[in-house]
């Protein structure tokens, strides 16, 4: 399905110059809690996919006796989000421009599955990555079989090796995370919003986070606490972190980015 004749004609963008002040996310958290009230059934849906599907995994690990895995799969679940709302970005652009928000609109996000799919191949990479490096930490620093669920927690708080593995593991997977972040910060609305490839909307948000590093290391701080707390409550509070996070994203973006002209 093709893109609305306004959009078709937007040219490929670069962000504004000029310096975002450093407080600016929190109007960005600000606006997305108004999205989420104006659309508040769609923003439960995704909330609640992300409830049910954190602990379908959890289950799963569980059974299969990988629990060790949770952490690893947790820091994947930073990479891939911004990939897997994209729907809640089509639901505020429909806001802005005064449209009716809908459920099925907002899976119109996806009527470019090309770009986005490479986009996503990109963010699947980098978990990749850091999945592999999580299997190889955890044999280097016990050499002992997987954990279960009782013992993991243990071994990782109560004994040095684990303090190691958890610094270490910290470290690297912030690494990538930061990677993730300054590639998705805006790539994924604007693929939303226009038609531009995934390695032009990438280049973009590595511009927006060239200009604004405060601002924006900020705001990638912000969502990582926000997500925290939702997993830390039994990832109930995702339901709600979610898609206030996912619309203030967008917003985000609108910030940062100009209007093509």
């Amino acid at each position: 399905m093709s893109k609305p004749t306004e959009i078709d004609e937007e040219p490929p963008v670069v962000p504004a110059d000029g310096s975002l002040p450093l407080d600016r996310p929190w109007l960005w958290m600000e606006r997305g809690w108004a999205d989420f009230k104006r659309a508040p059934a769609i923003g439960l849906l995704y909330g609640m996919g992300f409830v049910g599907a954190s602990w379908t995994l959890v289950t799963l690990l569980a059974i299969v006796g990988d629990i060790h895995m949770l952490l690893p799969l947790t820091g994947g679940f930073f990479i891939l989000a911004p990939l897997l709302v994209a729907g809640l970005y089509e639901t505020s652009r429909r806001l802005e421009l005064g449209r009716t928000a809908t459920v099925g609109g907002a899976f119109l996000a996806w009527r470019a599955p090309g770009q986005l799919a490479l986009m996503g191949v990109v963010l699947l990479l980098i978990h990749l990555v850091w999945v592999r490096i999580a299997l190889l930490l955890y044999p280097l620093f016990f050499h002992a079989r997987a954990p279960t669920w009782e013992t993991l927690i243990p071994q990782l708080l109560g004994t040095p090796t684990g303090i190691g593995l958890l610094i270490t593991g910290g470290l690297i997977g912030g690494a990538l995370a930061v990677l993730s972040f300054c590639v998705s910060a805006v790539s994924i609305p604007m693929l939303v919003d226009r038609d531009v490839s995934f390695a032009e909307a990438i280049v973009a948000s590595l511009k927006v986070v060239a200009r604004h590093p405060r601002t924006m290391l900020f705001w990638g701080a912000v969502i990582v606490v926000f997500t925290a707390m939702g997993l830390a409550t039994m990832f109930f509070g995702l339901a709600l972190v979610i898609p206030v996070v996912g619309h203030a994203t967008w917003h985000a973006y609108r910030d940062t980015v100009p209007p093509a002209g």
